[in-house]
């Protein structure tokens, strides 16, 4: 199922890599963000408090069931959603319109994909050009080699994790809660599995590229260099231990 969340509207690009799904469901304003998405709603769901009349009239005239629920709620409208997900029987869930609105609204719902009444739902938020995976257990990904990972344990500490295919392996280790080693892994191959003994992890895949590979020129007719990329210096770093990173200071500059 594709969850609309009620963040900002999507991009052409993000658009374009909606997955194809057999139900959506729309949290509140996220029914407008389906909308624009050229798709129609089969549940919508919250207290409709930020929908557009025209956008919640368009639901209701194409059939959605509409689960209308107070203003003054313990759940956020993306939650109710999920749960609804939950009832139906909805194994894998795909969250869109995460990103955008305000920020308290933003770390809760991160941190709601990853709730422990969730885990019998495989759930995936896309954000940006990126995308956020809830791990409770194992979770397998395909990606290019030297793309970005980062794993990031939520509600405690994530115990036991190992990871395959990804450049800096975790073999059966603890990652701390609030701790960044799992930040900035890389694709080793084009398939990674992360299992998780005991804890949850958020997956995360910001699309990174990879940096173009300066000009490699030759500066005299017995020596040559690489050249940097215009705008920035050149310094040499010493080597750094596996999921560490490191920046000192002033080594680089900008022009």
């Amino acid at each position: 199922a594709l969850v609309f969340s009620g963040g900002a509207s999507l991009t052409t690009q993000q658009k374009a890599r909606l997955p194809e799904a057999d139900l959506i469901i729309a949290a509140d304003s996220g029914v407008d963000r389906a909308h624009e998405c050229e798709l129609e709603v089969a549940i919508a769901v919250g207290d409709f408090d930020s929908v557009t009349e025209l956008g919640l009239s368009r639901a209701q005239a194409s059939g959605a069931r509409i689960v209308r629920h107070s203003v003054e709620k313990d759940e956020t409208d993306l939650e109710l959603a999920l749960l609804e997900a939950q009832r139906l029987g909805i194994e894998r869930i795909v969250v869109v319109a995460l990103d955008g609105g305000r920020v308290d609204h933003y770390l809760a719902n991160l941190a709601l994909l990853a709730a422990p009444r969730f885990r019998a739902q495989a759930i995936e938020a896309q954000l940006g050009e990126g995308s956020v995976w809830a791990v409770h257990e194992q979770h397998e990904m395909t990606g290019r080699v030297g793309e970005l990972v980062s794993l990031l344990p939520i509600g405690g500490d994530a115990v036991g994790v190992r990871t395959e295919g990804l450049r800096y392996p975790l073999r059966h280790e603890t990652l701390p809660a609030g701790s960044p080693r799992g930040m900035s892994n890389q694709f080793s191959n084009t398939s990674a599995v992360v299992e998780v003994a005991e804890g949850s992890l958020l997956c995360v895949r910001p699309a990174y590229e990879p940096p173009a590979t300066p000009a490699a020129v030759p500066v005299s007719k017995s020596s040559a260099e690489t050249v940097p990329m215009k705008g920035s210096s050149m310094c040499t770093c010493g080597s750094i231990p596996p999921g560490k990173t490191y920046c000192p200071e002033a080594s680089t500059t900008s022009s």
